[in-house]
């Protein structure tokens, strides 16, 4: 079974830089802005592996969005973005098993969140920018803005 270690030997082959890490609660935070990876959290919670990056907060009138967001999840290789338990927030989640972990079922999770970030750049920015509107223009979405655009252009 893979352990927290074997985790983060994965994460430093595949060049993702590490953040922060917290070894007693097994969680590594990992960044690769040019592959649209920000402050991805990385948590070994036996038996699972869990991957949460923080996409956008939800506006006051989301409209279609999750509608939407459900309609993008169809088309994601791994993960599928989701409502946090506030409901205040988008998060791109997945979950692997820790008991057959691989470097490649790691991959593939990094390499379907950058995919996510590029493919849906234009409809995510959107959405951000909509709660920028609903905040009066306070230019809350520069985070989302920043990271889709990295992926897009």
């Amino acid at each position: 079974m893979a352990d927290f270690q074997t985790v983060k030997s994965y994460v430093h082959e595949l060049n993702l830089v590490v953040v922060s890490e917290d070894p007693a609660h097994h969680i590594l935070v990992v960044e690769d802005h040019a592959r649209g990876i920000n402050n991805l959290v990385i948590d070994c919670e036996e038996p699972l592996l869990i991957f949460e990056q923080m996409i956008l907060d939800v506006p006051a009138n989301p409209g279609d969005m999750f509608r939407r967001l459900l309609q993008m999840n169809r088309t994601l290789v791994h993960g599928a973005f989701a409502l946090t338990e506030d409901s205040k927030r988008i998060l791109f989640r997945d979950t692997l098993c820790l008991e057959n972990l691989d470097l490649n079922e790691v991959q593939g999770t990094i390499e379907a969140l950058s995919l996510a970030m590029a493919e849906h750049a234009a409809e995510l920015i959107a959405f951000s920018q909509q709660l920028a509107i609903d905040q009066r223009g306070g230019g809350v979405y520069g985070y989302l803005f920043t990271t889709v655009q990295s992926r897009a252009g």
